[in-house]
């Protein structure tokens, strides 16, 4: 063990070293006398960072989480929901179920115009939520039990399920519920020209694609008191410490740090950091039938390769200690979690190596290739390749593009990636976004009988039987490994002293509407 810490320490040593090698690599970022937001609520530019670029504006096929500040800018959505997940009206005024909850009914706001002067109906809507269901996003699994949408009237929107959905209202306020001009649809440049509703307009002239996006205020806004700004610039930046340099160096108003040694840097520079755990951090073992990795479809492979990690050793190394070790892909908020399956797995090469044995892999025969990404730290994939190597299975890094990075994962080219993932706040959620073969993050399209059946159970069967089949759905995946979490890390977003945001419940950034100049 004490030779592992010092291997570590080492490891850690050289991510310092990296990240000080990285800090000229800062993008580039606005003016400074344009980078800070005015206390004049409305008027000023509020600059924020982001770490991935859009991969792209088409609604249909848009991602959430890190790429919601992009669409939030340019699309509104049916439903807005309140920092603690709360869902509130917004183009759609209110809505109600039939008996069964196989038909929900919105009525929609007669008042909202597209940018493009296309009018904002119920058909549009419909048009919308059908294009989502049969788009290319990863969370379009969302909208799986969605059997058609259409306008009864110009206002009136009515949502017909094959089965229920218990999380569609929710879902409603993030990608599946944007609203894109129909006119723009299949348009040749809808991926980086949007045409919505939404409270800014990308300048495509000021916008450096991948780098800097810039948004204006959109002046027929029908909402314009949630427009507390008149411009907003979003920088991404590839690398934790160009983060740091960028919110240090006042560049920034607002931007997540996933690193949190970085943290104790930026609170003595004026900086507020908020903190909540949205996520869980590990390996992603998606080739669970052995499709292009013959080895991962022996599910004692899949549990050598959790007893192989030393969870608290890289909380502490990676994490820098700010995080909860976990086992377990479900959120402490959702019903389905389970405290004991935090510390499932514990730290056990020898386990490890016996269960390969047993499965009859020797030292060396399993070989994992895995993609790479700048958007980690190089140390967290020098410490994968070192456990995984301790119990016999070797690692062939393949360097990846960071605007190729979740493409290729979602388009099933490897069978293994690290990965930063949401903890969805709600069972469900979890089970349309991870586990059923319409899942987004199921790209190998891996079905199971007994997730089948449970998620049937989660979807409709009465509160208390929901309940038990999530618990019973959480220890199955853990049982079958098919994910190998190290821990729920600590998600910061730091703002400085002239922005006020609250953080919002189940997403990595705060809604864009919540940012607010200080006065």
């Amino acid at each position: 063990m004490f030779t592992f810490k010092k291997r570590i320490a080492a490891l850690v040593s050289a991510m310092a070293i990296t990240a000080l090698a990285l800090s000229g690599c800062a993008g580039a970022g606005p003016d400074s006398d344009e980078s800070s937001a005015e206390s004049t609520q409305g008027t000023g530019t509020l600059t924020i960072g982001t770490i991935v670029a859009s991969t792209t504006f088409a609604a249909n096929n848009a991602p959430w989480s890190n790429e919601s500040p992009y669409l939030q800018a340019v699309y509104d959505t049916l439903l807005h929901a309140e920092p603690d997940g709360t869902v509130v009206p917004w183009l759609a005024t209110d809505w109600s179920y039939n008996d069964d909850m196989t038909v929900l009914t919105l009525n929609l706001r007669d008042d909202v115009t597209f940018t493009d002067g296309t009018k904002f109906d119920a058909s549009a809507a419909a048009q919308n939520l059908l294009r989502f269901r049969d788009g290319t996003s990863p969370q379009k699994g969302y909208l799986a039990t969605l059997a058609d949408a259409k306008a009864v009237d110009a206002t009136t929107l009515e949502l017909t399920l094959n089965s229920p959905n218990p999380s569609l209202l929710s879902f409603l306020t993030q990608n599946p519920g944007l609203q894109q001009s129909p006119a723009t649809f299949d348009a040749a440049d809808e991926k980086t020209n949007p045409v919505g509703s939404g409270p800014y307009i990308l300048d495509t002239k000021a916008t450096v694609v991948g780098s800097a996006y810039v948004f204006t205020k959109n002046p027929d806004y029908w909402a314009p008191e949630s427009q507390h700004y008149a411009k907003v610039v979003m920088n991404v930046y590839t690398t934790p410490t160009a983060v740091l340099n960028a919110l240090k160096g006042g560049q920034i108003n607002g931007a997540p740090v996933s690193d949190s040694a970085m943290i104790a840097q930026l609170e003595p520079a004026g900086l507020t950091v908020q903190t909540q755990q949205l996520n869980f951090f590990g390996l992603l073992l998606f080739d669970r039938d052995g499709a292009i990795e013959p080895a991962l479809a022996d599910v004692r492979v899949r549990q050598a390769i959790n007893y192989a990690f030393d969870r608290k050793a890289l909380l502490e190394s990676v994490g820098q200690g700010n995080g909860k070790v976990t086992s377990s892909i479900f959120s402490p908020d959702s019903s389905g979690y389970v405290k004991d399956l935090d510390d499932f797995y514990s730290y056990d090469p020898e386990k490890a190596e016996e269960l390969l044995a047993e499965a009859g892999y020797a030292a060396g025969d399993i070989t994992l290739k895995m993609p790479t990404s700048s958007g980690f730290a190089p140390a967290t994939y020098a410490l994968v390749k070192q456990y995984l190597s301790d119990v016999g299975i070797n690692v062939e890094e393949v360097g990846v593009t960071p605007t190729s990075f979740l493409s290729d994962l979602l388009a099933a080219k490897y069978a293994s990636t690290v990965m930063m993932l949401k903890t969805a706040p709600t069972s469900w959620e979890t089970v349309t976004l991870d586990l059923l073969p319409s899942s987004g993050w199921n790209p190998f399209r891996v079905k199971d009988a007994t997730v089948a059946e449970l998620a049937a159970t989660i979807q409709s069967g009465t509160e208390e039987e929901a309940e038990a089949a999530a618990k019973e759905l959480n220890e199955y995946i853990v049982e079958q490994a098919w994910f190998a979490p190290w821990y729920r890390p600590d998600l910061n977003y730091a703002t400085d002293a002239k922005t006020s945001v609250e953080p919002q419940s189940g997403n990595s950034y705060p809604y864009l509407w919540n940012f607010v100049p200080k006065q």
